[in-house]
């Protein structure tokens, strides 16, 4: 590290208050994983990737995720149950609380690293953390600066992550220990009571959910990305679990990343430069780019080995179903380098629908596209969140509702914009139920969705002959290469069609209702859009 940067470092850490941590920077990755195994936090399986278990935590904790109302924020921020505000002087007194927790550690680790993969937009992180496994975390998914860049690193965020630190909730104004907190004006992420790392992920998310559209007026995204080898961009929107990470890991395409990007006037660019994917019921059969992914320097959190061996089962979800395996993107072969893509060609909004109602595959008008973007319908899946057990119905305004601090209407328009300067195609997709409910239909093949995708993004879709499924108005093809045409239209691949009726009739009503809160600010044609129950 040069001069520079040490300086610019050790300002930033006396800043927030830290004296006399024994602080281990940027230090070899192979360090950190020894030290998390010599530490006995991890264990090694068969393939020499990092086991941990994240303990009372398996998911995020959306309830207990905070935002600092101040002056930057208070006129900006879309205040609700999802951003809820914390004041700038809790917030001091608490982050005083936690930086001296990591100051009594024998030691903390710090990852210098980036967001995003347009310069024009890249954003520094510093990353301090209490466990060896975190910093290799975020060494993981980040963006991992070149040894030149390093030398004049100077942090734009920081983020503070105590999984030991517990909050007093009645003196700290938090909901109860565990915390999520984001400071705008200081940039700063407090994360304290929660070992589970999506938390780190998520936070500078959020605040690239803020500073770009707000800042920049570049739209951020919930989505992943991949390019074909003709250069065309492919967007696939979705919550977690819908298949964004499965479905664009294609071996025929270039992956521009998994889960989060910017879409500015050059383009798209991804925020990280690693992967965080599910890996329930993992095969290398069935996803081979992700299981290859898991050898030394990958994270496989809370999976359980085959007994008496150290071969992890990834059916096994005694712990739970959100079991996690984080990655660099380099340990995936068929990627975009940089990452980034022009402007995209079709978008894919994924929906795991647990009604069974919605088709494989539809071709949306534009006003179809905006009303669905601002409804986000999908099923949250079973893990990842706190008390998520099994699918429920939700909407998710931008199929990301979550991380998004600014009021949905304002992504939706900026993608509004965007259709009509790009002409993308865009095509919702059901990962969900077919031939009924979730508990009596049987889940989409995986194989069948490959091939649907592939269809649109070769062209073959374009001039399909489709039909219109009533109710929801969507327009779906007839015929699909190797694809059985009884499943493409839904209604058809449930045996009794009156109970498939009522519960489209069901849904429409669901999404109507959802809908109400934004019909003050949409247009006429995106409100024509809307299912007719």
């Amino acid at each position: 590290m040069s001069e520079t940067a040490e300086k610019n470092l050790n300002d930033k850490l006396s800043t927030l208050g830290f004296s006399n941590t024994n602080i281990i920077k940027n230090i070899p990755r192979e360090e950190l994983i020894q030290k998390s195994v010599d530490q006995n936090l991890a264990v090694l399986n068969d393939l020499g990737a990092l086991c941990v278990d994240t303990g009372e935590f398996t998911g995020r904790s959306p309830k207990d995720k905070f935002t600092v109302k101040d002056a930057l924020t208070e006129n900006a921020v879309d205040w609700n149950a999802i951003n809820q505000p914390f004041s700038p002087e809790d917030f001091a007194n608490l982050q005083a609380k936690v930086v001296a927790h990591l100051d009594a550690q024998e030691e903390i680790y710090i990852r210098e690293v980036a967001a995003c993969a347009d310069a024009t937009y890249k954003l520094n992180v510093c990353v301090v953390t209490e466990t060896p496994w975190a910093s290799l975390f975020a060494d993981n998914m980040f963006i991992r600066p070149t040894e030149a860049e390093l030398e004049n690193f100077n942090p734009d965020w920081t983020i503070l992550c105590a999984p030991s630190f517990r909050a007093n909730p009645e003196v700290d104004k938090t909901r109860q220990h565990n915390f999520t907190i984001v400071n705008f004006t200081t940039r700063t992420v407090l994360i304290g009571g929660s070992s589970y790392t999506g938390e780190i992920k998520k936070g500078i998310f959020g605040v690239l959910n803020f500073e770009l559209p707000h800042l920049k007026n570049v739209l951020s995204m919930h989505c992943s990305a991949n390019i074909g080898n003709n250069g065309d961009t492919a967007l696939f929107f979705g919550l977690s679990g819908t298949g964004k990470t499965t479905l664009s890991a294609d071996p025929n395409r270039k992956l521009i990343g998994d889960d989060e990007h910017g879409w500015s006037d050059n383009g798209v660019f991804n925020f990280e430069g690693g992967c965080y994917a599910k890996c329930v019921d993992l095969t290398e059969e069935k996803e081979p780019d992700i299981y290859r992914a898991i050898k030394p320097g990958a994270i496989l959190e809370n999976v359980r080995f085959f007994e008496g061996t150290n071969k992890v089962d990834f059916e096994n979800i005694t712990v739970t179903e959100n079991t996690r395996v984080s990655y660099p993107l380099y340990h995936i072969n068929n990627i975009a380098v940089p990452s980034v893509g022009p402007t995209p060609k079709n978008i894919f909004f994924l929906s795991y629908d647990a009604f069974g109602v919605l088709p494989p595959i539809s071709k949306l008008t534009e006003e179809q596209a905006m009303y669905l973007f601002i409804s986000g319908y999908t099923s949250k899946v079973a893990g990842t969140e706190a008390g998520i057990k099994e699918p429920q119905t939700t909407f998710s305004a931008c199929f990301g509702a979550a991380f998004l601090p600014l009021h949905p209407t304002k992504y939706a328009e900026m993608l509004g914009k965007k259709l009509k300067e790009s002409g993308a195609n865009v095509w919702l997709v059901n990962t969900g139920m077919t031939g009924g409910v979730y508990g009596v239909g049987s889940r989409m093949s995986l194989k069948y969705t490959r091939k649907i995708i592939a269809e649109a993004l070769n062209g073959h879709l374009q001039n399909a002959e489709f039909e219109t499924l009533p109710i929801f108005n969507l327009n779906i093809p007839k015929a699909v290469n190797e694809v059985p045409s009884e499943i493409l239209n839904p209604r058809n691949a449930w045996e009794d069609k009156v109970a498939y009726d009522a519960k489209a009739i069901e849904l429409a009503n669901k999404f109507n209702e959802n809908f109400k809160k934004y019909e003050s600010q949409a247009s006429a044609e995106i409100l024509a859009a809307a299912p007719k129950a």
